[in-house]
């Protein structure tokens, strides 16, 4: 490595961190079976974790309800640069800052290409009160549910 350069992005100091990181889920995270919990109970029915094939981008939203166009994503405050909540780790810079910002850019496009093809987006924090939460997307699915019922009649 040539002097002065900046040093190469660097992974987890110790195999206990790394083996930490290996566990964190990408699914299935509490803030999100008690939302999908809560909305099921309202009789909500949606699909989890579904891929969805847009143009340009292939979007994975946490919960989704096809009928209505609505994607929720349940955010973490640490991945996702919460501006209430997330903080840089002050050990290993060189790698958090760089991982942090290709996750809230991933986000953004993802935002943009569902907006595009003419899904909403719901965007819910973890530290969000989950009730609140709940209420918010089903107001959102409230205001689509016009839409999808004249779809399927036209």
């Amino acid at each position: 490595m040539a002097p002065n350069s900046d040093p190469p992005p660097s992974t987890p100091p110790t195999p206990g961190r790394s083996r930490n990181m290996a566990a964190i889920k990408r699914r299935d995270t509490k803030p999100e079976r008690t939302i999908r919990s809560l909305l099921h109970a309202a009789g909500k029915r949606y699909r989890v974790d579904l891929r969805l094939q847009l143009e340009g981008a292939r979007p994975r939203p946490d919960i989704v309800f096809t009928r209505a166009r609505v994607a929720v994503f349940v955010d973490g405050c640490f991945w996702h640069c919460c501006p209430e909540h997330g903080r840089q780790p002050g050990v290993n810079g060189g790698y958090w800052g760089p991982k942090l910002e290709r996750n809230v850019a991933r986000d953004r496009a993802a935002d943009e290409a569902l907006s595009a093809a003419g899904w909403t987006v719901v965007r819910v924090w973890e530290h969000e009160a989950p009730v609140e939460a709940v209420e918010r997307i089903l107001a959102v699915l409230d205001a689509a549910a016009p839409a999808s019922r004249g779809a399927r009649t036209g």
